[in-house]
């Protein structure tokens, strides 16, 4: 691939529901630019850009891959994304090095779950959009209810640029609006024919649509064309790529991945009605002065570090965006977040698995270094002379947990190490450790996500481990007061044991922790063994008497007690200890306490019934709604944890995947006594 300046380049995320084709159409973008010889099917595991196990094997995709071509003496580097909800991630990074986004639809399906999502995040992230009515070859394929559809869902503003020809099994080409010229198929190139006379009225009604969308961009334009005055090809034009980029109006544009049909008009449609990267603005953080800046491709050398993976033989490969400047192979650059030099070998671009060399990266392009050191998603490179630092990609938080553990005795560790470097390359990864229940545990997406995490961790680092739901971290306080004592007498030649106590054990309120308070007067108890009475409470209080699950809440009082002079010791003391907490337990009204979460459920209006059902039944409390936007609405409610482990799964069923949640620990409350005696004598079997 030869050299390229800024003004020549586009970047394009290709992005879309699961199943509308957003692979098929990047493998045959890639076969019409020459870039591959053979166009190969999703169904065989053989396409440029799903190449790994974990995506041949469910005939999904998992990475945003990088896919760069040439047409039209241009360079334009296409992302292929997932449509899946769990892999949100890469979509989220993948716009960050994107300049617009080629939103995928099917000409069957219409706006999809995946659709929207996509949608919103391409707002969030500022980008133009291109819609790509794919499949229009197939049965039931119909482009103007799809076109209805959308402008349903994302108003008036959608702007058809291109009309089919012909339709399902007959679907042969497409008419230009632009050109008013029709473009017939012909094996791996089109032939540009006069539209047919059944076309002709539908075409130029659609045309005038056209004209009038786009010089509502210009005031000049529109002034003279409500004049009845001649507004040029060449002002239409303008007015198009202003509209678009300004996102006035979202161009819609058809075809099939499967056929080959109209993919050299959407590479066309991205040079001719999208700005070049290097024509945009872009803000950064001065780390000299600490304020934001607004810089352009001309500022110092500036990049962001978009994506992340490992290469079982290269190693770690870092992918990132050139904003600013030129980065040349074996230079230095400085990592003003880490700040920390790195040495930049060779750089590269890839096209699936393929790399192809580069000399440089250039302003607007995007390159691929392997062996970072210090570096990973999310990070600027930059001159040390110039630091500077781009906004953070905004991940989503992890949603689903699971426990995970080694198959083979011994392996713990390589677990960890194998989690921190799949951490590296997806930062929707967290690993954690909870200290009550001693697990260590995963978070992702959701439960694909994880599963891919597991599959990827054997097939790296060789590494097996097992998935189970978290353990609840249940608790035990009381509900009474009681006074006991606690006597520990042993004796078995030579010195014995000796120790006895008198306490007073009470409820503290919740989140009170534990108390001890000493009334010992007139040496009942010595000095010296106080502390020990204290220790055997705290180590008591590890384990309670109903399930064994840690004690909270209580105050324990030393009433009185007694000593020997030669037999008792501290050991002896704890004991005597143990012995009165069990007792003051059982005669306390003990009970099960359970964590309770606070839970944000944000979903469409229509679903907000079947979430608040679901709720209720998980023994939820709901405590309010509330509007986000129109259509969307957040249900708040407290909800048990033990009923919400798996709730990522349960609400993308509810919601056909369009409903999201956070979730954030709360308080402790007394699980029901029909639900605590289950519990507790599940526990006791596991014990």
């Amino acid at each position: 691939m030869k050299d390229y300046t800024g003004d020549k380049i586009r970047n394009v995320a290709i992005v879309g529901h699961g199943g509308a084709g957003t692979t098929s159409v990047t493998e045959a973008l890639l076969y019409r630019s020459g870039a591959i010889s053979r166009m190969c099917k999703v169904e065989d595991g053989a396409t440029t850009t799903d190449y790994e196990p974990e995506e041949i094997k469910r005939k999904v995709s998992v990475n945003a891959t990088l896919a760069p071509v040439e047409w039209r003496d241009c360079k334009i580097n296409f992302i292929d994304t997932p449509g899946f909800a769990d892999f949100v991630a890469e979509v989220k990074g993948a716009f960050r090095a994107a300049d617009v986004a080629l939103i995928v639809v099917s000409a069957t399906g219409g706006v999809q779950v995946g659709t929207e999502q996509c949608w919103k995040l391409a707002d969030e992230a500022h980008l133009p959009k291109i819609i790509f009515v794919n499949k229009m070859d197939r049965e039931n394929a119909h482009f103007d209810q799809v076109l209805e559809n959308l402008r349903h869902k994302f108003g008036k503003h959608v702007l058809p640029l291109q009309l089919p020809l012909g339709k399902e099994a007959n679907f042969a080409g497409i008419i230009d609006l632009y050109k008013m010229k029709a473009y017939r198929a012909n094996g791996n190139g089109s032939d540009e024919i006069e539209i047919p006379d059944e076309y002709k009225a539908a075409a130029e009604a659609a045309h005038e649509q056209m004209v009038e969308a786009a010089v509502e961009a210009d005031d000049d334009c529109m002034m003279r064309y409500l004049e009845g005055e001649e507004v040029t090809d060449e002002e239409i034009m303008k007015c198009l790529v202003k509209g678009i980029r300004q996102a006035n109006f979202y161009p819609v544009l058809c075809g099939s991945a499967v056929k080959n049909i109209g993919l050299g008009r959407v590479m066309s449609a991205i040079i001719d009605y999208t700005y070049p990267a290097v024509l945009s603005d872009f803000t950064v953080t001065n780390k000299l002065t600490g304020e934001e800046e607004l810089h352009d491709a001309n500022a110092p050398m500036s990049a962001l570090v978009f994506k992340t993976t490992s290469d079982p033989f290269v190693g770690r490969l870092s992918f990132f965006r050139v904003f600013s400047g030129t980065i040349e192979s074996d230079s230095v650059v400085y990592n003003s977040r880490r700040e920390q030099e790195e040495r930049i070998s060779n750089i590269f671009t890839m096209r699936g698995k393929t790399q192809l060399p580069m000399k440089r990266a250039v302003a607007g392009d995007i390159g691929v270094v392997a062996k970072l050191q210090y570096t990973s998603t999310g990070d600027t490179l930059c001159t040390k002379a110039n630091p500077v630092e781009f906004a953070p990609i905004a991940f989503p938080l992890p949603m689903y947990t699971r426990a995970i553990s080694a198959k083979k005795k011994g392996d713990e560790d390589k677990i960890m190490t194998a989690l921190t470097r799949l951490m590296d390359e997806d930062p929707t990864i967290i690993v954690t450790k909870n200290p009550i229940t001693k697990e260590s545990l995963v978070s992702g997406m959701g439960d694909q996500h994880i599963e891919i995490i597991m599959e990827r961790m054997q097939r790296k680092f060789g590494v097996e481990a097992e998935l189970k739901a978290p353990m609840v971290e249940y608790k035990e306080t009381i509900r009474g007061t009681a006074e006991v004592e606690g006597k520990h007498k042993k004796q078995s030649g030579g010195h014995g044991q000796y120790g006895h106590v008198v306490i007073r054990m009470e409820p503290l309120p919740p989140g009170g922790g534990f108390e001890f308070v000493d009334k010992i007067f007139g040496g009942a108890v010595p000095r010296q063994y106080i502390p020990a009475v204290e220790k055997g409470m705290i180590e008591s209080m590890q384990k309670g008497i109903l399930a064994g699950y840690p004690v909270v809440d209580i105050r324990i009082t030393l009433l009185d007690g007694s000593y020997h002079s030669v037999d008792s010791s501290e050991m002896a003391f704890k004991t005597a200890s143990n012995i009165a907490f069990k007792k003051a337990m059982e005669q306390c009204k003990p009970v099960l306490l359970e964590p309770i979460y606070n839970l944000s459920v944000t979903c469409a209006d229509s679903m907000m019934g079947d979430v608040i059902g679901d709720l209720n039944s998980k023994r939820g409390r709901i405590l309010g709604m509330q509007p986000v936007e129109e259509g969307l609405s957040l249900v708040s409610a407290q909800v048990p944890y033990a009923e919400i482990t798996e709730y990522a799964v349960d609400l993308r069923a509810i919601t056909q995947g369009q409903g999201t949640f956070e979730m954030k620990f709360d308080h402790y409350e007394d699980v029901p006594a029909k639900l605590a005696e289950k519990i507790i004598a599940d526990r006791k079997q596991q014990q």
